[in-house]
């Protein structure tokens, strides 16, 4: 039997707290690109698309606190909170203005990054980002789940009796089939690695919580969107909105919405696609990012 190969090199850094990346390395006079991953993601969740970025760029993945392998500790998880976390990552890991794919909440914390510290920030390709519309269009499964996880009471015991009655396995497949992924379509690795990233958690409680936490801020930010909203208005970076039109998580006529009020930015909408187009078809999601960056000078010419 082969070794599987495993993308990128891991590393943590202390950011007031041990924060997990992944150095998927590249070209070293490249720019650099860091990956932003959405609610309940991970680093594995851009491990078929960051090998595509790098005979252009340097990729990074960050795990946000409470997510990944980035255990939150008596961390905050909020989405406020992972914004701070970023900037202190892209000053004392990126070193130097980075090219933000955020991906749902990842888009979100990106958004807010880029207002927080402009400098810092070269540019942003959003897929998905959680955004709000111009009038509520959730799914009726998905609406259901975020009102469980608003409950103080409810929320925490709805995790626990998920995580006691499933086996990782069926957590990992029941998420990415709520997302819009065929769990069966993906590489074997990809679903070994979530499952085993699922079983060496250490404290559960505590990610749950984090978990929680995220999950009520980013409804906070957008129940009254109006300080979200001038923090798009307020965006000098090129951006690139990606929305896949099948998802379920955030409906593509908010992203319509939010292009039409952002006439500057790249709008592409993806046919038959769901909520994580890096996961479900990489290699169309490259042919939109590639070029998209070229053109605004962020990668090398050469591949």
């Amino acid at each position: 039997m082969t070794e599987e190969h495993v993308p990128g090199e891991s590393r943590t850094v202390d950011l007031d707290g041990p924060v997990h990346y992944v150095d998927f390395d590249g070209p070293a006079d490249g720019p650099r690109v860091v990956l932003v991953h959405g609610l309940g993601g991970s680093h594995l969740n851009w491990d078929t698309f960051a090998p595509l970025l790098l005979p252009h760029a340097r990729v990074l993945a960050i795990d946000l606190p409470g997510f990944g392998r980035s255990e939150p500790g008596g961390r905050r998880a909020t989405v406020q909170a992972n914004v701070a976390v970023l900037d202190r990552f892209l000053a004392e890991v990126s070193g130097e203005p980075a090219v933000l794919v955020g991906n749902s909440m990842g888009g979100m914390i990106s958004i807010l990054q880029a207002e927080r510290n402009p400098e810092a920030v070269s540019g942003l390709v959003l897929l998905d980002p959680a955004v709000p519309g111009p009038h509520r269009s959730l799914d009726p499964l998905v609406a259901a789940m975020f009102a469980l996880y608003a409950l103080p009471v409810v929320g925490p015991r709805f995790l626990w009796l998920r995580r006691v009655r499933q086996t990782p396995l069926q957590r990992v497949r029941e998420m990415l089939r709520l997302v819009g992924v065929d769990p069966d379509t993906l590489p074997s690795a990809v679903i070994d690695r979530s499952v085993a990233l699922l079983e060496a958690r250490e404290d559960h409680a505590a990610m749950d919580r984090a978990y929680l936490a995220a999950a009520r801020s980013l409804l906070v930010q957008l129940a009254d969107p109006r300080a979200y909203r001038r923090a798009m208005e307020g965006l000098a970076q090129p951006v690139l909105l990606v929305h896949g039109d099948l998802d379920r998580l955030v409906s593509v006529e908010s992203a319509r919405d939010v292009a039409r009020r952002h006439p500057n930015w790249t709008y592409v909408e993806l046919d038959g696609v769901g909520h994580v187009p890096q996961l479900q078809c990489p290699e169309r999601l490259a042919d939109e990012v590639l070029p998209w960056l070229a053109g605004i000078g962020s990668v090398r010419a050469d591949g």
